[in-house]
């Protein structure tokens, strides 16, 4: 008696664990007779940007808005993610190459991990489930050992200083300002924010002043009365500082003192220097100092002639100077959080670090920083950008970043807005030699034109944006003083004046 036919055997539901050590027979599609091809997972580098306002990193957290979370859900939207597998990274190998912080954009971020790719469209169906702010350029397919964070020798990261920044007669600290009263060289301080740091009520994002005063086309005579010189300079911004004594950083001044903090816009005969870069439209929130001497033009024919601060050689080549003590291998325990000197990855390796170019963007003119380095820690570019902003403002001595590179000396830094702050490619040298052969060039080559395209349309414009509207850095200058900082006066090799081992030079108010 023959035995009856065997039905099919049904596919086992449950999905072997993947490895890392698949081979390319793993590619290849399978079909049944009477079932829709099935597709075979294939190990693939994601190339993507992001703009990061409004997210709290890169990384996966969970209760925060993340760029992973967002593009980990376009993922298993999109069909490269199975069901199974979904919030479940590590089923997939999934790995970054680097970790923004909070705010942080990326022009050339890379994800790994085994996918399904097909049918095709998958970079279309990835871009139509996230927002704009985050796009995908493409994806090479990578060898099945391949992880973006181990693989990656280098990342460049760029941080965008406004040329204002640097001008250490830009945004002067509250002790400057009263020391310049009644001195016949007074300070004109920031029209548009507290010289404490602080938002002034209805006054900080509004920019209408500035036209008006403009529009005036008034001449700062050298015989003119304080009075008209005040008139002049317009007198609506004249109002007492309404400063919190709960303040954040525990500057607490008597009242005698802060009866004094007032908006000055031209009591004596300053000169006000615009910013040369920026246009009428979009002034610059700084009025830069000079010399009574020199207070018989008009502020347009002063911006005509460009004597305002501008980034020219000789301060291209100071801060360059500036950046290059960061180069080689150093304890960069200082330029970051949470992390003790004798921690080995307190180690880090910088590859270069220089600002030789500018760029201008909705009227502000700005700095690239361009730093590479194998990795980076938590904050430390923000940090080694505040450190090197104050150094050129004259807040602090060049030998400070020596100084805070050493194991025995603890000391506290400033760090740098995150908005300014984007990482610009990760490199994966050593792979792309070993692979050249057998596997496409693992880099942003083929993305660069798109790639620009996205910097200039969502990063450097909120940037700037950012800027105009909320002051961000200006405001951040305003904190770049020794009450802030007692640190930045710290003495060379950690040694206080009375020849104790210490962190810095205990100076009184």
């Amino acid at each position: 008696m023959e035995n009856p036919p065997s039905s099919p055997q049904e596919p086992n539901p449950k999905r072997p664990k993947m490895s890392t050590t698949t081979t390319d027979d793993d590619d290849e599609t399978t079909t049944t007779s009477d079932k829709k091809p099935r597709y075979k997972r294939r190990k693939i580098a994601i190339f993507f940007a992001y703009c990061g306002v409004g997210y709290q990193g890169m990384q996966k957290n969970p209760g925060a808005k993340t760029i992973e979370a967002d593009l980990e859900e376009a993922l298993f939207l999109s069909g490269a993610v199975p069901e199974q597998d979904r919030g479940n990274p590590k089923r997939f190998d999934w790995a970054r190459s680097a970790r923004t912080d909070k705010g942080v954009s990326a022009v050339g971020q890379v994800v790994s991990g085994r996918f399904y790719v097909d049918p095709p469209g998958l970079i279309h169906r990835l871009n139509s489930n996230l927002p704009p702010q985050i796009r995908i350029f493409g994806y090479k397919r990578v060898t099945a050992s391949f992880n973006a964070k181990k693989f990656c020798d280098r990342r460049r990261y760029v941080y965008l200083i406004p040329v204002f920044a640097l001008d250490p007669c830009a945004h002067r600290d509250r002790e400057s300002v009263l020391a310049s009263l009644g001195s016949g060289n007074e300070l004109v301080k920031c029209l548009e924010c507290s010289e404490r740091g602080r938002k002034v009520e209805g006054v900080m994002g509004k920019r209408s002043f500035e036209s008006k005063m403009l529009n005036s086309e008034a001449t700062v005579e050298s015989g003119i009365s304080s009075n008209n010189g005040a008139e002049i300079l317009h007198s609506e911004v004249m109002e007492e500082f309404k400063i919190s004594m709960d303040n954040a950083d525990g500057d607490i001044s008597n009242s005698d003192t802060i009866n004094e903090l007032k908006v000055f816009s031209g009591i004596g005969v300053p000169e006000i220097a615009a910013e040369a870069s920026v246009s009428v439209q979009n002034e610059s929130t700084v009025l830069h100092c000079e010399s009574m001497e020199d207070s018989r033009v008009t502020i347009k024919e002063e911006k005509a002639k460009g004597r305002g601060f501008c980034y020219g050689e000789e301060e291209r080549k100071r801060f360059n100077r500036i950046l290059k003590f960061y180069v080689g291998t150093h304890n960069f325990h200082n330029f970051t959080t949470r992390t003790k000197a004798e921690d080995p990855s307190a180690q880090r390796y910088i590859v270069s670090f220089d600002a030789n170019t500018t760029v201008t963007v909705e009227g502000i003119e700005f700095v690239k920083c361009e730093v590479v380095g194998q990795s980076f820690m938590l904050h430390q570019i923000r940090k080694m950008i505040g450190v090197a902003v104050a150094i050129i403002r004259n807040c602090a001595p060049e030998s400070l970043i020596e100084t805070a590179m050493q194991k025995d000396v603890n000391i506290n830094v400033p760090t740098a807005p995150e908005v300014g702050l984007y990482l610009d490619e990760c490199f994966f040298t050593s792979y792309n030699q070993k692979w050249k052969d057998t596997h496409e060039e693992v880099s942003m080559k083929a993305y660069e034109e798109e790639a620009e395209d996205f910097k200039m349309k969502h990063i450097y414009s909120h940037i700037a944006s950012t800027e105009h509207n909320e002051g961000v850095v200006a405001l951040w200058l305003h904190s770049l003083n020794h009450r802030n900082y007692p640190d930045l006066r710290v003495v060379n090799h950690g040694v206080t004046s009375d020849g104790k081992n210490a962190e810095v030079l205990d100076v009184a108010e």
